[in-house]
């Protein structure tokens, strides 16, 4: 079921990383069996926020990624909950292996929570802007995959992953984003929310894209020309009634994401819609490079990640309704 949640009126912004910190700490507070490991990252993922209160149930793995994920498998057999995190090139990259294997196939209660996600990465490049990341979990069967759009959902993503047996993968950017959501925004797994509504196209988005969503909404307005906007924070499992029932009200689909065209949220919405409801689908998405070092926003306006692109987009799939 589609909801459709208060948006905050102020426009502020926080990092999702030092969301995920502040979550952590909390979780420890009222969750003696939570565990948290890191690659020797922790004060750039914020998991230092967890080391500094419980000292004993943190674990600094230094640099070496697949051996985090070994022992963090290891901890979830001994009835821990694992939360394990780095940079998401390294996270889902160097110790892809081990996620299968040690931790999908058993269907272990580890949660990787990686943050450096996506161009926003900024200046340090390429090799550290992880593009790919979404269609390399979500391929993994029992891995589910989660895309907050803001610090409070990433808060509330946290406690609700904590409270959910087996494997999880939480997508953070590096950057600051604008928070969306009011205080007691509640998470739900497998549900997307209708942030905006309108008859004319439909847009689904995840992480910093939601912003621009919305934004690109508010432009096409000005052409008259209505669309409904959709955070799709659950890859997987994906809304499937959300997007069918898009694809009959509007006839249009647009997604949006900070990842390439290959195998992300795009791909997994067509999907959905191949298989259920074909409708015209444009996708806005890196177009199947690598990244480079800038700044954030200018590699955002480079790729083609921004509003205007989704404006751009949604007139262009509108074009090709019956």
């Amino acid at each position: 079921m589609v909801r459709t949640p208060k948006l905050a009126e102020e426009k502020a912004e926080v990092a999702l990383r030092d969301a995920y910190g502040e979550a952590l700490a909390e979780l420890g507070e009222s969750d003696s069996k939570v565990v948290v490991l890191d690659a020797d990252l922790s004060a750039a993922t914020q998991t230092k926020f967890f080391a500094k209160k419980f000292p004993s149930r943190f674990f600094n793995m230094g640099v070496a990624e697949q051996n985090m994920i070994g022992t963090a498998a290891g901890l979830a057999y001994a009835g821990k909950t694992a939360f394990a995190s780095s940079f998401a090139i390294f996270a889902t990259g160097r110790a892809w292996e081990q996620i299968r294997n040690t931790v999908c196939y058993p269907s272990l209660n580890v949660k990787i929570v990686a943050t450096h996600a996506g161009l926003t990465v900024g200046p340090d490049g390429s090799s550290h802007q992880a593009l790919e990341d979404i269609a390399i979990m979500r391929a993994i069967p029992n891995m589910r995959v989660v895309v907050p759009a803001d610090g409070c959902e990433t808060k509330q993503v946290i406690f609700a992953i904590a409270k959910q047996k087996g494997p999880f993968y939480v997508r953070l950017g590096r950057s600051k984003a604008p928070v969306l959501y009011c205080s007691g925004h509640e998470f739900r797994l497998g549900e997307f929310d209708v942030l905006k509504e309108g008859a004319d196209a439909s847009i689904f988005a995840c992480g910093v894209m939601v912003d621009k969503a919305l934004q690109a909404a508010k432009l096409l307005e000005q052409k008259n020309i209505l669309v409904s906007v959709y955070n799709a924070s659950s890859i997987k499992p994906i809304d499937k009634d959300a997007i069918v029932s898009a694809a009959k009200n509007t006839g249009a689909i647009v997604t949006a994401e900070e990842h390439n065209i290959n195998g992300g949220l795009g791909s997994a919405v067509a999907e959905v819609l191949g298989e259920n409801c074909p409708v015209p689908l444009g996708r806005v998405a890196v177009q199947d490079s690598f990244g480079e070092s800038g700044e954030p926003e200018e590699l955002l306006q480079k790729y083609g990640l921004t509003a205007e692109a989704i404006v751009k987009k949604a007139e262009e799939t509108i074009k090709r309704k019956k």
